[in-house]
């Protein structure tokens, strides 16, 4: 395997990160991960303009994007895989043991792996911690991720794949990787980015391609909501069969079902819409 590091393809292996690495001390980076289809990255200028507004929110010099298109094709070249899960991320650098920043530079690195196609439902929780819509670090994707860690934890002891917050105010939100829609009769609705949400890349393009609707919503909506279904970069749209104790017979429902089957057909027609 492959990887890129700080300007050119290295083994994993034997690629090395700083121990000093502000990333690893203080959580001080940022990332994207990204669908990779037959060496394809998918949406690639959305994960690129967002990676950048996540640096700029943490004081991070903007990363090369040109530098960063190259080491995608670089890394993605050199391990083929039919579904690649690509990820990009991006650090404040070497730097003494506090929260202050050195002066070596940012640090890039870009790696991949193997993915396989999600099922076409899967169960959530719920969680009694929240997302603070109001936090320095919120809506950046930061790689600050252990409260994502420790949710997605208690999710996988409960038989399910996902945890989904609500805010402060107690509004449906997100989940630890992904973003939620509800289907109230018949029209589908999803969380504002003022909740305190990720402004999630396929979140975005569910929301053009079938008009989604983006709706303040407290969090017992689960309990009642007609359908329910995530999106993320590697999930594309998937339905819920199960939220908490409430099955949800059938799922994915008609109205997820022709969500799924629109975000494959636009995705399909263009990998970078």
């Amino acid at each position: 395997m492959s990887i890129w590091l700080d300007g050119a393809l290295r083994d994993a292996t034997t690629a090395s990160v700083s121990v000093f690495d502000h990333g690893l001390t203080v959580g001080d980076g940022v990332f994207e991960t990204l669908k990779a289809v037959d060496g394809k990255p998918f949406a690639l200028t959305r994960h690129l303009d967002r990676l950048t507004r996540s640096a700029r929110g943490l004081g991070l010099p903007d990363p090369d994007h040109d530098e960063v298109v190259r080491a995608c094709a670089a890394v993605l070249e050199a391990n083929p895989m039919p579904l690649a899960r690509l990820r990009v991320t991006y650090t404040g650098g070497q730097a003494p043991l506090g929260s202050e920043r050195g002066e070596h530079g940012p640090t890039l690195v870009v790696a991949a792996s193997e993915a396989t196609r999600r099922p076409d439902s899967t169960a959530v929780v719920t969680v009694p911690w929240i997302r603070n819509e109001r936090g320095a670090l919120t809506g950046l994707k930061t790689t600050s991720y252990a409260e994502n860690v420790v949710a997605l934890a208690r999710a996988h002891e409960q038989g399910a794949s996902e945890a989904l917050f609500a805010n402060s105010v107690g509004q449906l939100c997100e989940g630890t990787g992904s973003n939620v829609f509800v289907v109230l009769d018949g029209e589908i609705h999803t969380p504002p980015v003022p909740s305190g949400c990720l402004a999630g890349i396929t979140r975005a393009l569910t929301v053009e391609w079938t008009g989604a609707k983006e709706t303040d919503l407290p969090l017992d909506v689960l309990e009642r909501a007609e359908e329910i279904f995530l999106t993320s970069s590697l999930r594309d749209v998937q339905g819920v069969h199960r939220v908490d104790g409430r099955e949800l017979p059938g799922a994915p429902g008609p109205v997820t079902a022709k969500a799924m089957r629109i975000f494959e057909e636009r995705s399909r027609a263009d990998l970078n819409p």
